[in-house]
């Protein structure tokens, strides 16, 4: 009996961690079961689909597990009637992204817990395209002194009443919640998100060494999108930046647009972090162009509040890949690592974010020149191939 296989063929494979040349990526249903050098595997098995992807690269199909929206989609309006998901999971797909969690910033609580609800409803369907893994909440439990764009009346001291809520709004599809380690029970939130399979992260803060290391012991060991939301690094003054730039057991998120953390600071990072523990992230957000939003999308590819405030990207990873390999001078496979094992292995998702037997057939194919996607395979299915790859 025929086997339903197929087998990929690209000029090299980033599983990330080793370089394939003249690779053969061998998949069954869902899953990798195979790969290696193309001359090891036979073309003439009977059901055998070769697909030829000649002058790309393959890479794990990439994590991002910050984003707000994009490509006609924003979580924020996820209540009303005509929000569909599905756009960006299209989206993003066409953009090599076949993970994501779809993220909330501070609403009012009524609406937070809504907004909560309606996600983790929504995460536990599939979809075409890029898979809406789980929650991300940004806030509200955070510094209203630092909470950028996002409304301060929105923003709440730590009430662990509210936090039981969301968690129970999430249904147990919430993976990550920002809070600010200075604020009053910030250990018995961590306690209560780490009980309740939540990873805290800790960002939008002012905090001194003393909060940050106290919630570091009680379990915190991530940093949403370092530098921005923190105090400026002062060589004089410690504070939660230096702190997660130089505690090793903490991943920290990097917004690599060129724009919210300059180049040099980058590669400054990617020299004194652990590569493993470096996550390159979108920051995503949808913008609507209409007089009554308050924000404003600049040439830069930035949105920006109307008092200048950044508030997002609207960004996709492979742009950041590009980026993070210009500027940290990093090997190609340990860049790659950043947006694909890296948060796999952070978020605790052991079948995705590598190409290796037994995991999952996430893979995206870049063309060699461009760097663009020529190919997104999610879960064993191509969903999305570019138009001249067709």
């Amino acid at each position: 009996m025929a086997k339903n296989r197929t087998l990929f063929l690209t000029d090299y494979c980033l599983t990330p961690h080793v370089n394939i040349p003249n690779a053969g990526i061998l998949c069954e249903g869902n899953k990798i079961i195979a790969v290696g050098g193309a001359s090891a595997f036979s073309l003439d098995e009977p059901g055998l689909h070769v697909i030829d992807l000649t002058h790309t690269c393959a890479t794990p199909g990439f994590i991002d597990s910050h984003i707000h929206g994009g490509g006609g989609y924003d979580t924020g309006k996820a209540l009303e009637p005509d929000a569909d998901i599905g756009i960006l999971c299209r989206h993003l797909a066409a953009h090599g992204i076949t993970t994501y969690l779809p993220s909330l910033i501070s609403y009012p609580r009524e609406k937070m817990i809504a907004l909560t609800a309606k996600l983790a409803e929504l995460t536990e369907k599939s979809y075409p395209g890029a898979d809406p893994y789980a929650i991300n909440l940004e806030g509200p439990f955070i510094n209203v002194r630092k909470c950028g764009s996002q409304n301060p009346e929105a923003v709440s001291p730590i009430d662990l009443g509210y936090a039981r809520e969301l968690i129970a709004a999430g249904g147990g599809r919430i993976k990550l919640l920002t809070f600010a380690p200075e604020l009053k029970d910030a250990d018995k939130l961590i306690e209560l998100l780490l009980e309740n399979g939540v990873i805290p992260s800790m960002g939008h803060s002012m905090a001194g060494p003393d909060d940050v290391l106290r919630a570091v012991d009680a379990g915190a060991r991530r940093c949403t999108h370092l530098y921005n939301g923190l105090p400026p690094l002062h060589h004089r003054i410690s504070s939660i930046t230096d702190i997660m730039l130089t505690h090793d057991d903490i991943s920290v998120e990097l917004i690599v647009d060129g724009v919210h953390i300059d180049p040099r600071m980058v590669d400054i990072t990617a020299r004194v972090k652990p590569n493993d523990k470096i996550i390159g992230i979108s920051n995503a957000i949808e913008f609507e162009n209409t007089g009554n939003t308050p924000f404003i999308k600049k040439e830069d590819g930035l949105v920006y509040t109307r008092t200048g405030v950044i508030a997002g990207t609207s960004m996709t990873l492979e742009t950041g890949w590009a980026h993070l390999r210009n500027y940290s001078h990093m090997p190609e496979n340990l860049a790659t690592a950043c947006f694909t094992s890296n948060p796999a292995e952070d978020l605790g998702l052991i079948t995705r974010g590598e190409i290796q037997p037994g995991k999952r057939a996430d893979i995206t194919f870049f063309d060699l020149e461009t760097n663009k996607v020529c190919m997104t395979v999610s879960n064993g299915a191509i969903v999305y191939t570019a138009p001249e790859q067709t």
